[in-house]
């Protein structure tokens, strides 16, 4: 009967062979990717080497990345909730590090660039730009074209995208032919719907635009959101 190799220890490899020594020695390139995530959770638990343990986070990594969420690395023996988010904190900040020049949107000025035909066009089109916890641009789409009502804006819609995306928060942008900046009633009444939606599903709404050949206005800054 073969018997079943151990977990190798942290203990066990020299310690100028361990992550955390051979980062502070020769830098974190020279690791591998289980070494670097082993270095990232520490140690393991009883019956979980730390290098087991990295070794299972490895494959998981490798088979589901980007979509590798909190639930499924939490379950996996030795990582748990405290290590979990540190894995998650380290993959999304190297993601916004890495990514070439992120759009960022910090005033309603933000946003024109990223519509730039919008105040041309004959019908009315409701837009949402999804946005991550680092406020940045994730995705602009165009929600419905035609009038703007309760109605034809139902949450279910303008939110439907924000979900799919894991977005923190959302900015809605319309578009009104007429060249007029002053939000109507069904304007005010869609974007209080939006907002209170918002709050439920935890998904913020920055702000509603309204965009025309005269310019802009923004909501939030009208006081309306």
């Amino acid at each position: 009967m073969v018997a079943e190799s151990q977990p190798v220890q942290i203990s066990g490899i020299p310690v100028i062979e361990r992550p955390r020594e051979k980062i502070q020695k020769r830098g974190a390139s020279v690791l591998t990717d289980r070494e670097l995530i082993a270095a990232i959770i520490g140690k393991g638990v009883h019956g979980h080497s730390v290098l087991s343990v990295a070794t299972v986070v490895e494959e998981q990594l490798n088979r589901d990345y980007p979509e590798l969420n909190y639930s499924t690395l939490a379950k996996i023996p030795g990582i748990g909730h405290v290590k979990a988010c540190q894995l998650l904190a380290c993959f999304e900040l190297a993601r916004r590090y890495i990514e070439e020049e992120p759009v960022r949107i910090q005033r309603p000025e933000d946003v024109l660039p990223l519509l730039p035909d919008l105040r041309e066009e004959k019908q009315e089109h409701f837009i949402s730009i999804t946005m991550n916890g680092a406020g940045e641009m994730v995705k602009v789409r165009t929600i419905t074209v035609g009038l703007l009502n309760q109605s034809q804006i139902h949450p279910r819609e303008a939110f439907a995208d924000a979900i799919t995306d894991r977005a923190a928060s959302v900015i809605f942008v319309h578009n009104h032919p007429s060249g007029s900046l002053l939000p109507s009633e069904q304007d005010r009444a869609v974007t209080r719907q939006l907002v209170e939606a918002g709050k439920i599903l935890g998904i913020a709404v920055l702000d509603h635009l309204i965009i025309s050949k005269k310019g802009f206005l923004s909501m939030k800054e009208q006081g309306l959101i």
